[in-house]
């Protein structure tokens, strides 16, 4: 998700000044004129973003639209800054206006219109990081923010209608040495250009290929695992590339360019590792097509109106299309389905034709707009934006909006374990685990993925009655499966440590075991023998096994689709998923469940204390029993400890296997 830079806007209404192209030192006959092939490029990258997003099928990898921009605007930027360097014309103050005319006025426009459509339509908690982001992408910062705010209670892409300006703040973050590092190299190394600008981007792309893997979104959002992306279009434009002389030549590059693109667009998708190596082809591709386009046929087809005309409006189009999405899917409180999706793709092209009209090209022309009135309305904007993120941000999540029903639902958002921020990952932390209970020595322990956090507490809550304790050991995304390391390697390490600390302590005798088994990922046939082969190694040790069933995930976020239904006076309609759905998601799991109780493995099941009547139960006694969309809240949770309980039968031969767990636990 990233931005255009900047575009080929003279060509569609100046007299012929380029705009763009690489320095003289490595001009070609199409260096400097109107490239109508880079307008239709970005129609390539704008349109896959726009389609990603908008769930259209056959675009899973669209993503890889940003990298494009990345790389064109690298290109043409880069273009400027050396031409006018070299000819000792260059002006940061001129470099800089540019840059505001281009990218200021439709930005500001956007986060006002965001802000307002937020401040009517989010509910608290999901308002609350809006003036947040807001601010930082005024600030050229929302990859900074984006990249901090995470966490279970941060909110997804769904809550964030600023999420796609992080390009915008890497490409100006970027902009803000370059043209010194450019300026520098002319002064003191100007026959070290290339060699310095290649060493930077094979800095920057080593670094993300050794961080491909990192989960905190480092590689993702920050600017030295993407400047190599803009780097690649740098290095074309300053000649690093030898011009190429045989049609064939750029033909086959053109086609080889064309494929690198669609490709990844159409093979890539939310699993696939990025960025990092898989970034590689759609870079090369979008540098082959700057580099050998013109003059071919893949140059004649980018050039055709239709995708110029989008390319114009791919700047625009990019700011509205995913508030747009965000907005109509908050408000209809699911995906965009057939007719809402290209209703929504049609009202992004409207308004990006309405912003490229009315806002971008007024401001770009020096006979509306003086140099010292874009720097004057930058300021105002900027200050005004500032001044109305602040205040939203002052009155909290504006709950006065609302109903108290609405404000209830919605509060269950906050309805998880007290305990959670203190004693959740704690192996990872390299902290403690918590005792949670009594003030005694534990006899229990709970082992498992987030999904344990708040049944943990659920079971504290009736052991402190009883005067007993237990440990919890919870590590996010890691089911309590011993050699399991599909999602973090450290899964495997924890899960030894585990087990390590139950061998140790004797006075442990009975073991609940909880994850997401329902995520479509744990109910895999070999994924279920590696759990009943630790369920035999923790009998092996003589200690109960107490297994915690799955717990039926929701295709909404539970807290904010009940607010929504208590907005509209209709809570009674208030529905899970089926029964029969979450069952044929663990056929594999369940498969084994009469033999471990026959075993004598106790089972709790969320599915007999949520689904018992038809359609699983997502609310009781006012109360939502998620926090979100998976996650059981204290009160789910407290439900299913009272009402999933399923004991072995008592006349297994083998359940007494083990030495019995005291029978006034939980």
């Amino acid at each position: 998700m990233t931005a255009p830079a900047e575009s080929n806007w003279q060509g569609f209404w100046a007299k012929g000044t380029p705009m763009h192209g690489p320095v003289p030192m490595a001009a070609t006959d199409h260096s400097q004129r109107y490239r109508r092939d880079i307008d239709g490029l970005r129609a390539l990258a704008i349109l896959p973003v726009l389609l990603f997003h908008a769930h259209v099928p056959g675009f899973s990898g669209g993503y890889v639209g940003v990298d494009i921009f990345f790389v064109i605007s690298g290109y043409l930027i880069t273009g400027i800054l050396a031409r006018d360097i070299d000819r000792d014309q260059f002006s940061l103050i001129r470099f800089y206006e540019r840059r505001f005319r281009r990218i200021i006025p439709a930005l500001a426009l956007m986060i006002l219109a965001t802000l307002a459509i937020a401040a009517w339509l989010c509910f608290p908690g999901d308002l609350e990081g809006v003036p947040r982001s807001a601010l930082a992408a005024t600030l050229f910062a929302s990859n900074l923010w984006f990249f901090t705010d995470t966490g279970y209670f941060a909110g997804g892409a769904d809550v964030k209608p600023l999420l796609h300006t992080w390009s915008l703040a890497v490409e100006e973050q970027y902009y803000i040495g370059f043209p010194l590092l450019l300026m520098l190299l002319a002064r003191y190394a100007p026959r070290w250009r290339t060699a310095a600008l290649a060493t930077l981007a094979a800095l920057s792309l080593a670094l993300a290929i050794l961080m491909q893997r990192d989960t905190s979104g480092f590689t993702f959002y920050l600017l030295p695992t993407r400047a190599w992306e803009l780097f690649a279009g740098a290095l074309l434009a300053i000649g690093a590339v030898p011009a190429i002389r045989r049609r064939v030549v750029a033909e086959l590059l053109a086609c080889a360019g064309l494929l690198a693109i669609a490709l990844p667009v159409a093979l890539y998708d939310r699993a696939t590792i990025f960025p990092g190596l898989a970034a590689l082809p759609p870079v090369l591709g979008a540098a082959a097509l700057l580099h050998a386009a013109p003059g071919t046929s893949v140059g004649r087809l980018l050039g055709r109106p239709l995708l110029v005309g989008i390319g114009l409006l791919s700047y625009s189009l990019y700011l509205w299309h995913w508030p747009l999405i965000v907005f109509a899917e908050y408000a209809t409180d699911a995906p965009l389905a057939r007719g809402l999706r290209w209703g929504v793709i049609a009202a992004a092209l409207a308004i990006a034709y309405l912003s490229w009209r009315y806002v971008e090209r007024p401001f770009r022309d020096r006979s509306r707009v003086s140099g010292k009135g874009i720097f004057r309305f930058t300021a105002a904007a900027m200050l005004l934006l500032c001044l109305a993120s602040g205040g939203l941000m002052a009155m909290g999540g504006w709950p006065s909006r609302f109903s108290a029903p609405v404000l209830a639902q919605i509060g269950g958002r906050n309805d998880f374990s007290p305990t959670r921020k203190q004693c959740h990952d704690t192996y990872m932390r390299g902290a403690r685990p918590c005792i949670l209970g009594a003030q005694v020595a534990p006899d229990a322990m709970l082992w498992g993925d987030s999904h344990g956090v708040e049944l943990a507490y659920a079971l504290s809550l009736k052991a402190k009655a009883q005067g007993r304790a237990l440990v919890q050991r919870t590590t996010s995304s890691c089911p309590p499966v011993l050699g399991y390391d599909a999602r973090d390697p450290r899964c495997a390490a924890a899960n030894r440590a585990a087990l390590a600390a139950l061998r140790a302590d004797p006075a442990i005798r009975r073991v609940y075991l909880a994850a997401f088994w329902a995520n479509g990922d744990f109910d895999a046939p070999g994924f279920v023998a590696k759990l009943d082969r630790t369920i035999a190694a923790i009998r092996r040790e003589g200690r109960q096994v107490v297994l915690i069933g799955p717990v039926p995930p929701q295709p909404f976020d539970v807290p904010r689709h009940l607010a929504h239904l208590a907005r509209a006076g209709r809570l009674d309609e208030a529905r899970g998923v089926s029964l029969a759905w979450v069952e044929a998601r663990t056929p594999h799991l369940r498969a084994l469940f009469d033999r471990w109780r026959r075993r004598g493995v106790s089972l709790i099941s969320p599915l007999a204390a949520l689904c018992a009547s038809g359609p699983c139960a997502i609310e009781a006694d006012g109360k939502p029993l998620y926090f979100d969309s998976h996650h059981l809240s204290v009160a789910g949770a407290l439900r299913v400890i009272r009402d999933g309980a399923i004991q072995p039968p008592s006349h297994s031969p083998r359940a007494a296997a083990p030495p019995p767990a005291p029978q006034r636990g939980p």
